[in-house]
């Protein structure tokens, strides 16, 4: 692989990044635009990430407006805060109906908006005006935008019902489409939004992932995603391939050919893009001198004394007071890559061997190899598969609807059911029927719901009105579900995360949209340790000793319930 190296690569105006959290596009993103101003261009950032520490990096207040930099001339940061945004959005589209509508409709109408989706939606509203400005365009020589749109959000924006009056006018209103329902006005602001997002001589989409297996399947499947959206001017970086390489230490070693592995086996339609490198840095990207340094091969090892943690709690603690304490039913929560399905089946054999009944179930399609553990161990397994119980429950919802409504009617379901939440409803309703085995054996979880989906949950219930909504049923597993997950005594939400900093950010938010759904949280278990394990290579244990600000941070934030595991090559 060629080094990302921006002088020697055809950059066009606008450059967004996309990829998994914690793959390092941000930073990456950072970096294109310090190097470009350095080189005499006019650059605007702009980063829509909530977990963003630009301010720290850049050592000065940013706003969501434009922030001239003052170490690296040329420079103009905007750091706008898509939570905010989509508050100030919801306000705007429900302000003129107060007063004049009844408090239920209006309570209708904050539930719609109070999903995820507006949070996506409000930041591609700012991303629009950015991307349409024709002002900016004259004034920089590249836009940089350091998170994508997501195929969600650009599939809704096409689906055609989004921009039919229908949304106003219907009593039952959409799921995703709802979100919608104050962006008529802007209609032809996205259409040159998304028209200049797919043309390949002004836009060009980063895929960033690491050399692991989870963020490369991540990267193709965004990209088969963009494309068929029409966008195809792609290229691919691979953050964090390891240089140092010290052949008489095993962990270097295995880390190296476990890279290599992933690389050598990645999904096939990445290999059609141009492709980069950018070499693993055991220190953080908290400083413009170290941002300055990232696409530059270099010996920057870091100053550190490595301490390995002494004595610490593991994860048979942790499962010994899930065991003691009684629980029915435990989560493993976390981003993808950061090891909850293994360690979900490590809890559910460990509380066997406890002398517990369990039963193990995944949404994990890969997860094949830690089931035959747990089957061996007398475990009962399940999986949910995705594309099985959205057929399933696309087809409740047609044979229900079939029976009161008209054909016009029956194709704005159809409609409504190609939307990207069905999915996330069907899922939820096979999850609470697992859950409901709770009343004879403890449940494993290794998938949970997304934030979107817990944001569902919430008081209102507007997960049930919703399956409501579509003809669906609200079963009794689906109407005891959110008593259950709000009950201590009963259900654990373990949070799992890895000792760096995008992780941890992440799962923070992870906890507090449990806070705000009711659920409780008292463990959190910090994966892939290298200040666990015993290398000696001198990269890895400087990378190690920077692990400790973050193992110490969630730390606090689970008020000391926290287990570590340490790497280990699997």
């Amino acid at each position: 692989m060629k080094a990302f190296d921006i002088s020697n690569i055809e950059l066009t105006k606008y450059l967004f990044f996309t990829g998994k959290g914690g793959v390092g596009k941000t930073s990456i993103a950072c970096a294109t635009a310090v190097g470009l101003a350095d080189k005499g261009k006019k650059i605007l950032l702009i980063s829509t990430d909530p977990a963003s520490n630009l301010q720290d990096v850049f050592k000065q207040p940013l706003n969501g407006h434009g922030s001239a930099i003052a170490d690296v001339p040329g420079l103009t940061v905007v750091n706008l805060d898509p939570e905010q945004a989509a508050a100030e959005y919801r306000e705007r589209v429900i302000a003129p109906y107060k007063g004049k509508l009844p408090v239920s409709v209006i309570q209708n109408m904050e539930e719609q908006l109070s999903g995820s989706c507006t949070v996506e939606i409000a930041a591609f509203n700012e991303f629009s005006d950015f991307i349409t400005d024709i002002q900016k365009q004259d004034e920089y020589d590249h836009i940089i935008f350091d998170t994508a749109p997501t195929g969600h959000t650009l599939r809704m924006l096409q689906l055609p019902s989004a921009w039919s009056t229908f949304i106003s006018e219907s009593t039952h209103g959409a799921s995703c489409l709802g979100q919608l329902s104050g962006l008529e006005e802007r209609k032809e602001i996205y259409k040159k939004a998304v028209a200049t997002l797919s043309n390949a001589q002004t836009t060009q989409l980063v895929l960033v992932s690491r050399p692991e297996a989870a963020p490369l399947n991540e990267a193709a499947r965004s990209s088969h995603e963009l494309l068929l959206l029409g966008i195809r001017n792609q290229l691919l970086i691979i953050n964090g391939v390891l240089q140092q390489l010290d052949k008489s230490d095993a962990i270097s070693n295995q880390l190296h050919e476990r890279q290599q592995h992933a690389l050598q086996n990645m999904p096939q339609e990445l290999s059609n893009y141009p492709l980069y490198a950018i070499p693993l840095r055991s220190y953080n990207l908290s400083s413009i001198a170290n941002i300055r340094r990232m696409l530059y091969s270099d010996s920057l090892v870091g100053e550190a004394n490595y301490n390995p943690i002494a004595e610490p709690r593991g994860v048979d603690q942790l499962v010994n007071d899930l065991y003691t304490s009684g629980k029915r039913v435990i989560f493993t929560m976390g981003k993808g890559g950061v090891g909850k399905t293994t360690l979900a089946t490590d809890i559910a054999l460990k509380l066997t061997a406890l002398g517990a009944k369990v039963h193990l179930t995944t949404t994990d399609p890969a997860n094949h190899i830690n089931y035959d553990l747990a089957v061996k161990a007398g475990i009962t397994v399940s999986r949910i598969d995705e594309a099985e119980v959205l057929e399933k429950y696309k087809n409740e919802v047609r044979s229900k609807a079939a029976e009161a409504m008209t054909a016009a009617d029956m194709e704005y379901i159809e409609e409504d059911l190609r939307s990207p939440c069905t999915q996330e409803i069907a899922v939820f309703k096979a999850f609470a029927e697992i859950v409901d085995k709770a009343d004879n054996e403890i449940v494993v979880i290794d998938t949970a719901p997304t934030g979107h989906t817990l944001l569902l949950l919430d008081a209102t219930q507007s997960y049930h009105k919703e399956v409501e909504r579509t003809q669906g049923e609200v079963t009794g597993a689906v109407a005891n579900l959110l008593p259950r997950l709000r009950n201590p005594k009963e259900t654990e939400v373990v949070i799992v995360t890895l000792p760096e900093a995008t992780p941890v950010f992440e799962a923070e938010r992870l906890q507090m949209d449990l806070q705000r759904a009711g659920i409780n949280n008292k463990w959190w278990v910090v994966n892939a340790c290298l200040a666990l394990t015993d290398t000696q290579n001198s990269f890895l244990k400087a990378k190690a000793q920077n692990e400790l600000v973050w193992i110490q941070k969630v730390d606090q934030l689970s008020q000391g319930n926290t287990a570590l595991i340490a790497w280990r090559n699997v």
